[in-house]
């Protein structure tokens, strides 16, 4: 990390030029020093076919840079002209009704039409000829916020292309009929001409939802791949795209030609200890800090606000927990409130006439206490030795086929399992990902394993020392979201020395118990497990149907081990399979980071809006206040304190 930025979404085509100078000295009073420009102004590019116009832009960006605030460029993909729209109707996508999308407001465009992606071409290649080389433009963000809404494109260029996919995959039909099982019902196709998209109105068949999705999502990939290509062709840096929180789109393969992992999100204040699950996702899919592009000021809105207004101090927590977290970029949607359009009641740091909201002076706090502690982040990382598992597969697949009725596997991961290490530095990975350097790997709903060589590289990182806690509801589909039919699982059956009794995916009142016989606290899902020789249970079901048989299992496996779950502790039962020492004892309102490096210490969040305490070993000093340290440290809503260990 070189620097610390702070800064917001800005327009400067809504406004005349007059203002955008009235807007330099708005962000210096906040000290913002980057603003994300152009991802909805092609109109104003190419006010007609072939004709471009970026003096207005290459104006503010240069009004920007003399005054010391650089500017992250954005390709305006996601909002091509009406005139364009209308002119090449294909461009534009078709819904699942098969009605033609109307020219109302952003997302139009189809990813597969040919005519869009030669506009595309074009308006990138221009904007990087103007912009490529300006010294002000630190970075590029691809499109906004992609994403299959509304499950993407039904248009017939689209519906061909699927079943060309389709082809590509499985070859011949009879293997598709195969993989889907679809002589039940006798649905099977007699030709990939045949295969049609899901439909809203239908009861679906998960295996063409989960390929349908998947389909789409391939367009996307290609679509950021081929902008990004052109961008770098022209030398241009930092190249990313602004996604949303969903990990139904791989992150992996949508950054794969990308520099910066960008990230746009959107939680409401009570939702602030659940961002940093986030962020230790995205810091993993590429070795790299990752920049926020987007985050709420105040309040969510369109035609109206909701979403509810931040607390006093969350705002301010919220721009410092990504920086804590390994992000260098803290971006605000949006830095000035438009006159009109489709989001008018959207928050902001500036309402419509130029004037500061209360939560700007919060930004404005952070952003001068980025510079009191920038040298230690610069010259620190976070560095994990757990890791937990979020998989695309398992993300898409749930959607298909849920399993349990109401399950949100995101929802499920983050309060069930990532909260209970919120005292851990914890590196959030999928299946591609490396496993060196870890010493605990937790892998609950990762319904499909065998993939990206996941198996051989769990099964070495077990045999030379690591901790593996996995389940429940891991490797019960593959990737064609059906079931395995010669066990429960692909391998970890044989992997973890068990025979599976019994498995319950509905509500149950089952209990537990560890073998000293304390409660086991259980919830969610419920497989009941016969241990063979060379595997001792850790907990057993306690009565019902399942009375004996194990919930918690652990084999010894080379140096290491696998601890199988039947079922979701709690998160006090959880910490007692990870044994690992925290960070540092503290309520559990408080986030806590370690950061190591050329400079090491600890940042401490308090993520609830209410007061807490933490409990430090030695003296430290805080960055911010030049406190000194020790003992009890009583935290105050929404304070954060960035630690180093003071000098005696």
């Amino acid at each position: 990390m070189d620097k610390l930025w702070i800064g917001a979404a800005y327009y400067p085509e809504m406004w005349d030029e007059a203002e955008v100078e009235k807007d330099v000295v708005r962000c210096k009073e906040l000290g913002l020093n980057v603003l994300r420009m152009g991802e909805f102004a092609w109109g104003k590019m190419e006010p007609r076919e072939g004709e471009f116009d970026f003096a207005w832009l290459k104006r503010a960006v240069d009004i920007m840079y003399e005054n010391g605030i650089m500017t992250v460029m954005c390709t305006p993909t996601c909002t091509p002209p009406r005139w364009m729209l209308n002119r090449y109707e294909e461009m534009r996508q078709v819904t699942s009704r098969l009605q033609r999308a109307n020219v109302s407001s952003r997302c139009h465009p189809c990813k597969t039409s040919p005519i869009m992606r030669e506009k595309n071409r074009i308006i990138v290649t221009e904007m990087a000829k103007v912009f490529a080389d300006h010294p002000g433009v630190i970075g590029w963000q691809i499109d906004n916020e992609l994403f299959p809404y509304g499950e993407g494109c039904y248009c017939p260029l689209c519906r061909q292309a699927f079943r060309g996919y389709l082809k590509r995959r499985y070859g011949t039909t009879d293997n598709l009929n195969r993989a889907w099982g679809m002589t039940r019902w006798s649905l099977e196709y007699e030709s990939f001409d045949a295969v049609e998209p899901p439909f809203y109105h239908e009861w679906r068949h998960p295996s063409l939802v989960t390929e349908w999705h998947k389909f789409q999502c391939e367009q996307i990939y290609s679509y950021v791949d081929e902008q990004a290509e052109i961008l770098h062709a022209f030398g241009c840096r930092n190249v990313g795209t602004d996604m949303m929180q969903m990990d139904l789109l791989d992150y992996y393969k949508t950054n794969r030609k990308l520099d910066r992992v960008q990230f746009n999100h959107y939680n409401p204040a009570a939702e602030l200890p659940m961002t940093s699950f986030s962020y230790d996702f995205l810091r993993c899919v590429l070795d790299r800090p990752f920049w926020v592009t987007e985050t709420q000021a105040g309040w969510n809105g369109s035609h109206f606000a909701e979403f509810g207004d931040r607390p006093v101090g969350n705002c301010y927590a919220n721009t410092w927990l990504p920086i804590a977290r390994g992000g260098e970029m803290n971006m605000y949607w949006l830095f000035r409130s438009h006159p009109n359009g489709h989001e008018l009641a959207h928050g902001a740091l500036y309402n419509t006439a130029g004037r500061a909201y209360r939560v700007s002076n919060e930004v404005k706090r952070a952003a001068e206490e980025f510079s009191r502690a920038e040298e230690f982040l610069a010259k620190s990382r976070v560095e994990s030795k757990v890791a937990l598992t979020y998989s695309a597969t398992a993300a898409v697949n749930f959607m298909s086929a849920p399993l349990v009725k109401g399950f949100d596997y995101r929802e499920n991961l983050v309060k069930k399992f990532y909260l209970a290490l919120r005292h851990y530095n914890v590196d959030v990975i999928d299946t591609p990902h490396a496993l060196d350097g870890y010493r605990v790997l937790i892998t609950p709903f990762a319904t499909t394993l065998d993939e990206n060589g996941f198996v051989s590289h769990v099964k070495a990182w077990v045999e030379q020392g690591g901790t593996w806690i996995v389940g429940p509801m891991s490797d019960i589909m593959d990737e064609n979201t059906s079931k395995y039919t010669r066990a429960p699982f692909s391998f970890l059956e044989e992997f973890a020395g068990v025979y599976t009794k019994y498995q319950k995916p509905i509500d149950s009142d089952l209990k537990a118990r560890w073998k000293d016989g304390s409660a086991c606290a259980i919830s969610t899902y419920y497989d009941a497990f016969e241990c063979l020789p060379g595997t001792e249970s850790l907990a057993d079901y306690d009565g019902g149907e399942c009375d004996g048989l194990s919930v918690v299992t652990r084999r010894s496996v080379g140096k290491g081990c696998v601890i199988l779950l039947g079922s979701v502790p709690s998160h006090r039962d959880l910490l007692r399979l990870v044994d690992l020492a925290p960070i540092a004892e503290a309520d559990e309102n408080i986030t806590l980071t370690e950061r190591s490096g050329a400079h090491s210490g600890i940042i401490a969040v308090e993520t609830e809006g209410r007061a807490g305490t933490l409990t430090l070993s030695g003296t430290w000093q805080d960055l911010i206040t030049e406190r000194r340290l020790s003992g009890t440290v009583a935290m105050n809503a929404y304070e954060v304190l960035v630690l180093v260990r003071a000098a005696e």
